[in-house]
């Protein structure tokens, strides 16, 4: 099935639910734990994206703005499928990972030094900042347009779409923020790729 699929580019969807292949990405990382949306998890977002800024080798490069989130809930915990990932267990048990995306030959030292430099004030000293790569895999990805607690309708659709192709969540689902967002923007325009690993 895998050799089949379409690729697809990292910050690309269509409106309706679709299986594509996603390409190997190499990110910077914040680890967080928590309901998404509340002041650490923003703290969190402004501080991988200072970084990420500061990791820019070339001038001209256009800013880095597009976090993607990876989300999980601890193990051990009951089974959930996409459509139900965040109707099951309460959000506040999720764990994150808040990225952008570098080059792919940016290092661990490479990130400690971006991180030094971008004297974010969003830094602590609790944070854990890690380099991760995610492999090319098969995923189900959707577009998802405006406010975050409209998405269990656009997870449902991605889920049945799945189930009807005959494949399951085989890893974090994982959601790509096209639009950077704060606490205060309106969320009406926002645009959100639903995009979850599958077996």
């Amino acid at each position: 099935m895998a050799d089949a699929l379409p690729p697809t580019a990292l910050l690309a969807a269509g409106d309706e639910p679709e299986l594509v292949r996603s390409p190997a990405t190499r990110y910077v990382a914040v680890l967080g734990a928590g309901a998404p949306g509340n002041e650490e998890y923003y703290r969190r977002m402004a501080l991988v994206s200072d970084v990420a800024r500061s990791l820019v080798r070339d001038p001209a490069a256009p800013e880095v703005s597009v976090v993607e989130g990876q989300y999980w809930y601890p193990e051990g915990s009951a089974p959930v499928g996409i459509a139900d990932f965040y109707s099951v267990h309460p959000v506040t048990d999720l764990s994150y990972r808040l990225m952008v995306a570098v080059d792919a030959a940016t290092t661990a030292d490479d990130v400690a030094a971006a991180r030094a430099a971008a004297a974010s004030p969003s830094d602590t000293a609790g944070d854990v900042l890690e380099v991760v790569d995610l492999p090319e895999e098969d995923v189900v990805q959707v577009m998802h347009h405006g406010p975050f607690a409209d998405e269990l309708a656009t997870l449902d659709r991605l889920g049945r779409f799945a189930a009807g192709t005959g494949v399951a969540r085989s890893g974090p689902h994982r959601e790509v923020y096209l639009v950077a967002y704060t606490a205060e923007t309106p969320q009406d325009g926002l645009r959100t790729i639903l995009r979850d690993p599958v077996a």
